[in-house]
């Protein structure tokens, strides 16, 4: 799969990397959130505070970095050339940040102003961005199982805008709709089929690339984002048919689907050829092994509804995808993916004539290390919170508080590095 890349594509640094800084502030801010409101936001899924911090977390941070990701992926690992990257990425950037904070203002004011501007700005970010990666990537052939996975990912990313925008308008002009049923399907096409369909198809390539684990088998490659793209269409279904034993036969199908995927990956983490545990790995396992217990939640609850009137069911299962799973996935990608794009650049900047500092100039494998332990305390914190709230829900907000602005700091510091070796090196390689 390595060989298949093509980094002489890489778009200008500034294009990811923008995404990549501004996420963890609102990782931050959820912290915040929760070290204000206390219990409150872990009372139930539909307060204000809790509705306000899923979306700080997942549009806030895990959307903020995968559209950044893929602005930087897509023409090296599917040959998909977005045209005029760093124009794109500055206005998906900036519609990002905007519509977000609309968002969380409208949960936690109540404002329908606040809701119609953020549908408004979300829809045509997600607009600006499908219409100039897409168009770029469903022009390329499918011929990996990575290109195949990125084009299922971007289908199901619309239809997570077209539903949340649906159930923004629905709070904001009052619409009567089954709203339940349509969060529900909202969140499944959001962290089953988006979420999950894209970290599965860029782990084909990073995990091997960057873990030095053995490749992921091509056959169960191809079929799995097809599976669980199939498994949220069934759900879709069963929702509009109020068929409520199939919507609970493609939630089990999902999750099975999902611990398969988890496991598998944990299998290949154990054949690594890197004998040293870094941060990377130490964040997978701490992401995969999340993953199988909330999906594991879900099977239960699937097959046995009544385990769902527990109070802290659902804090501890969004807990546990969202900043268990799907934050510790993203943060060891990142800490390869912005040491390496830094070196890459560094590398084509010194034309030959002089060498790119070493990836640890620029990001330290301790500094990775300290953060990374800074999360896994924040993530226990949690999941304390979600059980307990009362005693551990401000400790909690106070850990993600430490933990995001520590990321913020060492990505900060990373971007401030790259300038300054940027501008010594731009002096060196002058004939």
């Amino acid at each position: 799969m390595q060989a298949l890349l093509s980094f002489d594509r890489a778009p200008p640094f500034a294009a990811p990397l923008r995404f990549f800084i501004t996420a963890p502030l609102f990782a931050l801010l959820a912290g915040v959130l929760l070290l204000v409101e206390g219990p409150g936001v872990l009372a139930s899924r539909w307060t204000p505070a809790a509705l306000a911090a899923t979306h700080l977390i997942t549009v806030g941070f895990m959307l903020h970095v995968m559209l950044g990701a893929l602005v930087q992926i897509l023409p090296v690992v599917a040959g998909a050339n977005v045209a005029r990257p760093l124009l794109v990425a500055t206005v998906v950037h900036g519609g990002l940040v905007l519509g977000t904070l609309a968002l969380v203002a409208g949960f936690l004011a109540a404002a329908p102003g606040f809701f119609l501007a953020a549908a408004a700005v979300l829809a045509g970010t997600a607009l600006v961005f499908l219409a100039s990666a897409g168009t770029a990537l469903f022009g390329v052939p499918t011929t990996s199982p990575t290109i195949g996975g990125l084009k299922l990912a971007f289908i199901a990313l619309a239809v997570v805008v077209g539903l949340g925008v649906t159930l923004v308008l629905a709070l904001a002009l009052g619409w009567s709709l089954p709203l339940v049923d349509l969060v529900d399907l909202h969140a499944g096409w959001g962290l089953g089929a988006w979420a999950g369909i894209l970290l599965a198809s860029l782990a084909y390539v990073v995990v091997p690339m960057f873990q030095l684990t053995p490749g992921y088998p091509a056959r169960p490659s191809w079929w799995f984002p097809w599976a669980l793209f199939a498994v949220l269409v069934l759900w879709s279904l069963a929702v509009a048919g109020a068929a409520p034993l199939l919507v609970r036969a493609a939630e089990a199908l999902a999750a099975l689907a999902g611990m398969a995927f988890a496991a598998f990956t944990l299998n290949l983490q154990r054949q690594r050829r890197r004998a040293r545990a870094d941060a990377t790995y130490r964040l997978w396992q701490v992401g995969l092994a999340s993953m199988l217990l909330a999906l594991a939640m879900l099977l239960a609850v699937a097959l046995h509804p009544e385990f769902a009137e527990w109070r802290g069911w659902t804090p501890l299962f969004g807990i546990l995808v969202a900043v268990g799973g799907y934050m510790s996935l993203i943060l060891g990608m990142l800490y390869k993916i912005v040491p390496f794009l830094s070196w890459l650049h560094l590398q084509n900047l010194g034309k030959g004539r002089v060498p790119a500092p070493n990836m640890s100039k620029i990001l330290s494998e301790s500094a990775a290390m300290r953060q990374t332990a800074s999360h896994v305390v924040a993530l226990a914190g949690l999941v304390a919170a979600a059980v307990a709230p009362a005693w551990f829900a401000r400790p909690a907000g106070l850990a993600l508080v430490v933990a995001s602005g520590w990321l913020f700091a060492n990505f900060g510091l990373a971007y401030w590095r790259f300038r300054r070796h940027a501008r010594e090196m731009a002096c060196l390689a002058q004939p």
